[in-house]
């Protein structure tokens, strides 16, 4: 028993911590290094142009009053937007072409019963670029 009691005092204390060899110090202490993981980055804001900045900037290439070009920019838009109530086809040199597309009914669920639902049928705007508009982005 004394062996084992002679033992357990030479035994160091639970809060000992054991000694570490000191090393020379490098320039700069290194933390252990993980494998680069490529972080996602935030795409850089897109500015959003508005009719009133559209017209402004057509107002001072063509060196007309800004209302004169928010007149224009307006009714360029109501138009288009007319002709593509009407069904026609618009197609926009150097831009591409604007149609409406009629989109079937179909089969579908909801997303929080899982219940099996109909789509009604709608209508879509497509865009299709123009060639020279691809090449320039």
């Amino acid at each position: 028993m004394a062996g084992k009691q002679a033992a357990a005092k030479a035994a160091p204390p639970k809060s000992f911590k054991v000694p570490v060899a000191k090393t020379p110090p490098t320039s700069a202490p290194t933390a252990p290094t993980k494998p680069a993981v490529a972080k996602p980055t935030k795409p850089a804001a897109v500015a959003t142009i508005t009719l009133k900045q559209l017209a402004a900037e057509v107002a001072e290439h063509e060196q007309i009053a800004k209302r004169e070009a928010e007149t224009i920019v307006t009714g360029l838009v109501g138009l288009l937007v007319d002709h593509l109530k009407s069904g026609d086809r618009l197609r926009i040199g150097g831009l591409g072409i604007l149609e409406v597309k009629d989109r079937p009914e179909r089969a579908g669920r909801n997303p929080a019963t899982g219940e099996a639902i109909t789509i009604k049928a709608s209508k879509k705007i497509a865009f299709r670029p123009a060639k020279e508009l691809k090449e320039a982005i």
